[in-house]
């Protein structure tokens, strides 16, 4: 593997493992939601990376991050939408506390 590109996918690597640490640990959904995008970006940081190194001369890889970015703010709107509304519902965004939408 060409040394080169383990500059670029290190930080990929430890934003993807900040972002499943943060999904797991955290019980606030604003703070899974943000790490939920670490885990996205990520990804898209691969696309990039690996279309430049395995294919310079195409912009596929550029295209599709850019498609994923445009998805994954549409996800972004709704889930804080939907955030909100359990927010007024019961008064608090921890995970935990959703069980009293049961009731």
């Amino acid at each position: 593997m060409d040394l080169n590109i383990l500059w670029y996918l290190v930080p990929s690597v430890v934003m993807f493992a900040a972002g499943v640490y943060g999904f797991v640990t955290r019980k606030n959904m604003i703070a899974m939601l943000v790490s939920l995008e670490l885990i996205l970006n990520s990804a898209d940081l691969n696309f990039v990376i690996f279309n430049r190194f395995l294919f310079p001369d195409s912009m596929e890889g550029m295209v599709f991050s850019l498609f994923a970015i445009a998805i994954a703010a549409a996800e972004t709107a709704v889930a804080i939408a939907i955030i909100i509304n359990i927010y007024r519902a019961i008064g608090s965004t921890d995970i935990v506390e959703t069980n009293k939408m049961k009731h």
